[in-house]
């Protein structure tokens, strides 16, 4: 277990983190509502540095949350932030009492006060296992409504894509004119998948739930070395000792329930940057090279 910065720590490549949900109540030690200790924030951004994150990249998935993760961006170097809405909240555009039009110029209007911190627009794209919480056409529309903040901004996008047959990749397609670029985080599709992504210059981002079957670490082991990046996606997509890539893990820290919590431990089930090492050693172990050598190529 890695606790205090050793002169190994050190000498670590450094890692960036590139989706992370710190906004998350979680980090405060709030679950569900509910108070179960004190905010460790400050212990989780230092867990990470100890462990070589040296960047990362605080999600936003609506126009509230990416205001707070602007907001914890500018509090701390190394860290920024991306503005946009994720599939199951685009209803939030419908609901606006402006109208989609105003709420589509608060997004802009935050992405230009963040400059030099807010260095992608998204979370954005389709998730039809969950559209429950807003239906695929309004996913649809604002997904492609959000390639014009992408266009004038020249930011690259962070793209989400679940369960979505063929829509995510004609969308992508029909727009990818309109964007620099963009990484489809959490990846869990096919190698045909990850193919159609990286031909049209997208990068592809793995975290625990891209490492949980013998078939996910397949996919993995046949992306090349220059389109992966690395995530957590913490609070969730923890690597799980039923998953198929935990035998790899070198790295471990310690942990206890979130009501047992005590400073300097990891709560249990709450994944964190720090985790980074981890998903690095189960990618480089799948990929057959050293995990600092992945460091290097993946930043």
């Amino acid at each position: 277990a890695m606790s205090a910065p050793s002169a190994a720590a050190r000498k670590l490549a450094p890692l960036c983190d590139i989706g992370v949900n710190l906004t998350d109540p979680v980090f405060r030690g709030i679950y569900r509502g509910r108070r179960k200790h004190d905010d460790d924030l400050a212990d989780v951004l230092d867990r990470a540095r100890q462990a070589g994150v040296t960047a990362m990249l605080i999600t936003g998935g609506n126009l509230e949350e990416s205001e707070a993760a602007l907001e914890l961006a500018s509090a701390h170097d190394g860290c920024f932030s991306t503005v946009g809405v994720h599939p199951t909240r685009c209803g939030e555009f419908e609901a606006h009492g402006e109208g989609a039009d105003a709420y589509m110029a608060a997004l802009r209007e935050l992405i230009h006060r963040g400059a030099g911190k807010v260095v992608a627009v998204g979370e954005c794209g389709l998730d039809y296992d969950r559209t429950h919480f807003c239906a695929p056409d309004i996913q649809r529309k604002h997904f492609v409504s959000q390639f014009q903040l992408a266009e004038e901004t020249k930011l690259p996008m962070f793209l989400h894509n679940r369960n979505t047959g063929d829509d995510f990749l004609r969308l992508m397609r029909e727009n990818r004119h309109r964007c620099v670029g963009g990484v489809v985080h959490s990846f869990t599709g096919t190698v045909e998948e990850a193919e159609a992504l990286i031909d049209l210059d997208l990068y592809i981002g793995v975290n625990g739930c891209s490492l949980k079957t013998e078939e996910n670490l397949k996919v993995v082991e046949s992306l090349p070395l220059d389109r992966i990046m690395l995530e957590t996606d913490a609070p969730w997509c923890e690597i799980r000792r039923s998953h198929a890539g935990h035998g790899y893990i070198r790295t471990t820290w310690e942990s206890r329930r979130a009501e047992k919590w005590e400073k300097g431990c990891m709560v249990k089930s709450r994944n964190e940057p720090c985790c980074m090492r981890q998903v690095l050693e189960v990618v480089a172990a799948v990929k057959g090279v050293e995990p600092e050598d992945l460091a290097e190529a993946v930043w």
